[in-house]
């Protein structure tokens, strides 16, 4: 689908540094792991910075990572882990695995349509934790995009572009995940491209030669993040690789200003506790490791955009090997180059300290 380009105007009043209290909607696989718990939390903690007008829930999988972990296990009982190009970046984690007296084919991985369900559950959970209802949370797609322009009808596409279209303020949405339910909407109504901002933390710089193929977000849902560097949207990219991954916390922090603080505080400190991905990684030794809280830096550009300093660049093109391209005259977008790490972590301290 040609999406017809927005006007300069528009796209700089999008791209500018929002001034709050912004409308929110939160887009996010919340179940996969534990960073998106944090980040609705301190946004839900936050309403002089944003009306969090709803939750919609993603699917996520880590069903793709099967076959390549079979073929690498294969290639190192084989004696050909030389071949990285089928080991990659799997050798650490069979060796865990194998430490344990586990095997590749013992992970159980959850299929897209119950990663929305359980993430939809833990957004109820996360809420319920903060003293709130289970209004204004949706499910969303149960299946990925199967087609560059055919998008997966949800709860969550129709609350996306219902929120865009009413109220008197643009919309912000924030990221959390592949973003299925916002490409989705993008092809239903591109007109709402006007009123909103998507906010997205994935993958590598877009000037990184890197393959950007080890990002959950990014390769869940290919033809959806197409659609969100190809449609014109304004977007703020935030790069996980290694910008959000700066955003790491460890067991004696969250021991001292997390547990503790109130209901929310105790969950937020179970998950860390007994992170269900060191099960899933043969990951050991917890307590002396830290752990990236990645999702947090969505919700930290709308509270104060100097914690994620950021700068315009023309959008990249996602070839089909999942490497950057570029190209003349393509629409820019705001691109996270740093964080300021302690900051962001001290407001989410404070915030809970409240509790």
């Amino acid at each position: 689908m040609m999406f017809p380009p927005l006007s300069a105007q528009t796209m700089a009043a999008r791209l500018a540094p929002p001034k709050g209290p912004v409308r929110l909607l939160i887009d996010t696989d919340a179940a996969n792991e534990i960073d998106d718990q944090y980040a609705i939390a301190w946004a839900l903690l936050s309403p002089e910075h944003m009306t969090v007008e709803a939750i919609t829930a993603v699917p996520y999988s880590f069903v793709h990572h099967r076959e390549e972990l079979l073929t690498a296990e294969r290639a190192l009982e084989s004696g050909d882990a030389h071949q990285m190009h089928l080991v990659g970046g799997f050798q650490g984690w069979i060796g865990r695995l194998h430490a344990q007296g586990r095997r590749a084919a013992d992970l159980n991985f959850v299929l897209p349509d119950e990663g929305m369900e359980r993430s939809f559950d833990e957004i109820l959970r996360v809420k319920s934790h903060l003293g709130l209802g289970d209004e204004n949370v949706f499910r969303g797609a149960t299946h990925y995009m199967t087609a560059p322009d055919v998008p997966v009808a949800s709860d969550a596409v129709d609350a996306i572009i219902d929120l865009a279209k009413t109220g008197d303020q643009p919309l912000y949405i924030a990221a959390m995940g592949a973003v299925t339910n916002i490409a989705s909407a993008l092809l239903r109504a591109p007109e709402i491209r006007e009123n909103i901002t998507v906010i997205w933390t994935s993958a590598y710089p877009s000037a990184a030669p890197h393959c950007n193929r080890p990002s959950l977000n990014l390769v869940q849902d290919v033809h959806a993040s197409r659609i969100l560097f190809n449609s014109g949207v304004p977007l703020v990219y935030q790069p996980g690789y290694h910008v959000g991954a700066q955003l790491k916390i460890s067991y004696p922090e969250m021991a001292a200003f997390v547990r503790g603080k109130g209901a929310i505080g105790d969950y937020l400190w179970s998950l860390y506790a007994n992170n269900p991905l060191h099960d899933m990684f043969a990951i050991t030794d917890g307590a002396r490791r830290t752990w990236v809280i990645w999702d947090i830096i969505t919700i930290a550009w709308l509270i104060n955009p100097d914690w994620v300093p950021s700068h315009l660049t023309p959008s990249p093109i996602l070839d089909d090997d999942l490497f950057w391209e570029h190209t003349q005259g393509r629409h820019q977008i705001l691109e996270a180059h740093d964080v300021q790490r302690d900051e962001i972590f001290i407001d989410f301290y404070d915030k809970l300290a409240t509790l």
